[in-house]
């Protein structure tokens, strides 16, 4: 927590700062809050590679000859080199996950924004606990989401077949033991003695019926969780054990395992409709739905019987509210005691007061401005480079995030497997993006930038900031629109890019620590949540990658 410096910011802060953001390195932070180069120095933020179209990059010379990759981190980190040069999207920032915390409370925050309540201590006062998000679930059913808030509601009730501890690291959950058989088989063992809420014993089937309801949507629902799982075809029980299998290698299985799919009880969820299995929660997590009211609250109970270590709290409340202000004056107030987002102005207020502190680490969150690729202007490659270089991002890092946040100039952020060290982020270059609108043939474009309300620190002042850098262009104009998060966050994740905003901020949590995870689902032709399809380049590294060895 927080010593009472005068000066707050984030290198103050991580100073003194204890807990998880101590994993700092483990992130991949640098010291100086680059992302792998100092993004200012005026080079090029591009080396000249020809876009997507055949169209010629940022600064008009050829292609550089580049030798064939041969590894899997060579794969991905050419798919890098090629996504920064042809810029699908506006690369922003890596997100600092900022919460406020009543001192009463002992929780070291994790790096994949995950609030498990499990690992909550109360020191003091009545072993109750409210969070307070930035907004409520999108329904509960475990393989029907694809948000953090949705996902920090459901994780208090189910488990997975692997986890995760707070540094990341792969630990055993309903999985006692896994290895791999062979080339895209792997099994696992099943704990002993795990029973649902509802008293119902665990069974393998379980396990193997929530693997296929998620890659499968003949088992039940087209889930958008499907990529999350990238190269799994399937599960079956066998000798009392579940064999899972892949196309290809599948050299990250055990992290997308340790990461996502969530176990159901395959009875409780084929003898229910879908509105029944979105308002309660049947699992074998640490928590019990007791109450359920969409959009307002949920409140859990202890599960009596759970297989692990019993949680201290007895009540555990989840709430929302959008305005980080909000949720601020609550946590003041006594209202609530663990809130997210804590906008940098805010945190000397949380810090000064006696009953609250401030929490902080760097997430595995990149933040980015999608551009469809099928959309006029966005269609271009010379546009969309155009609009990163219309840019100052160190200045949006600077007076908006007050250094809380790394500058990108990739999908992948640093410490992950696949992380190009040579790509720097997009310099600031006005006459460079001028020209470069010329060049598209876009001059004179009306765009508008649609943005959440409250989803990530400081979301709305992010987008306003780089709207009015692009609208100061001569000829760009650029405005806003904020959007209800759960709305934006239906329309992308619909399945059909006709549903998505030509052009959107939102960002992307990959607790995997592996680029597939961020590249596959949102950069790819047959990507759950694409905004850039038919790149073929791109989609043949990604493709090979996949079955290569050298996972996490």
């Amino acid at each position: 927590m927080l010593r009472d410096d005068a000066d707050v910011n984030r290198r103050t802060y991580l100073k003194y700062v204890g807990g998880t953001a101590a994993t700092v390195g483990l992130a991949g932070c640098s010291d100086d809050g680059g992302d792998g180069g100092d993004g200012g120095d005026g080079s090029d933020g591009g080396d000249g590679s020809d876009g997507s179209d055949g169209e010629d990059g940022s600064d008009g010379e050829d292609e550089e000859q580049l030798p064939e990759p041969e590894t899997r981190e060579e794969h991905l980190q050419r798919a890098n080199r090629l996504l920064h040069d042809r810029a699908p999207w506006i690369f922003l920032n890596r997100q600092y996950s900022v919460y406020g915390i009543a001192s009463r409370l002992d929780w070291d925050a994790r790096r994949d924004e995950r609030i498990e309540a499990q690992a909550i201590s109360v020191t003091e006062g009545e072993p109750s606990v409210t969070i307070t998000q930035s907004s409520m679930d999108s329904g509960l059913d475990p393989h029907d989401h694809r948000e953090t808030p949705t996902d920090n509601i459901v994780v208090q009730a189910h488990d997975g077949v692997l986890g995760r501890n707070a540094d990341g690291d792969i630990i055993e959950a309903l999985a006692t033991d896994y290895e791999r058989l062979e080339d895209g088989r792997v099994r696992f063992e099943i704990r002993d003695g795990v029973t649902f809420h509802n008293g119902d014993e665990l069974q393998p089937s379980d396990i193997a019926y929530s693997v296929n309801r998620v890659v499968d949507e003949e088992v039940g629902i087209a889930s958008p969780q499907n990529d999350q799982l990238a190269g799994v075809t399937g599960a079956e029980v066998v000798d009392g054990g579940v064999e899972v299998t892949s196309d290809g290698i599948n050299p990250i299985v055990f992290s997308l395992f340790a990461s996502y799919c969530k176990v159901v009880q395959q009875d409780w969820i084929e003898s229910r409709d879908s509105s029944a299995i979105n308002s309660d929660m049947n699992g074998t997590g640490p928590f019990q739905v007791v109450e359920y009211e969409q959009d307002v609250e949920i409140v859990y109970e202890p599960y009596e019987d759970y297989w692990g270590d019993a949680p201290e709290i007895e009540e555990l409340t989840i709430r929302s509210a959008s305005e980080a202000s909000t949720r601020v004056s609550q946590l003041l107030a006594g209202e609530t005691d663990l809130i997210v987002n804590v906008p940098p102005q805010e945190v000397s207020r949380v810090r000064d007061e006696g009953a609250t502190e401030v929490t902080a680490v760097p997430s595995t969150r990149v933040v980015f401005n999608a551009m469809r690729y099928d959309v006029e202007p966005f269609s271009s490659v010379e546009f969309r480079q155009a609009l990163n270089y219309a840019i100052d991002l160190d200045s949006i890092i600077e007076n908006i995030l007050q250094g809380f946040a790394d500058p990108t100039g990739q999908p992948t952020l640093e410490g992950f497997v696949g992380y190009n060290e040579e790509v720097d982020p997009y310099p600031q270059d006005v006459e460079q993006a001028e020209q470069l609108v010329e060049d598209s043939g876009h001059a004179g474009a009306e765009i508008t930038l649609e943005t959440p309300v409250g989803r990530y620190l400081r979301d709305v002042e992010i987008a306003q900031a780089v709207a009015s850098q692009i609208d100061e262009l001569s000829n760009v104009s650029c405005e806003v629109e904020q959007r209800d998060f759960a709305s934006l966050a239906g329309e992308v994740t619909s399945g059909d890019i006709e549903n998505t905003p030509p052009f959107y901020l939102l960002g992307w949590g990959n607790t995997t620590f592996d680029a597939s995870q961020t590249i596959i689902p949102l950069l790819t032709s047959d990507g759950a949540l694409s905004s850039y399809q038919d790149d073929d380049e791109v989609d043949e590294l990604m493709s090979e990658s996949q079955d290569l060895p050298g996972g996490n």
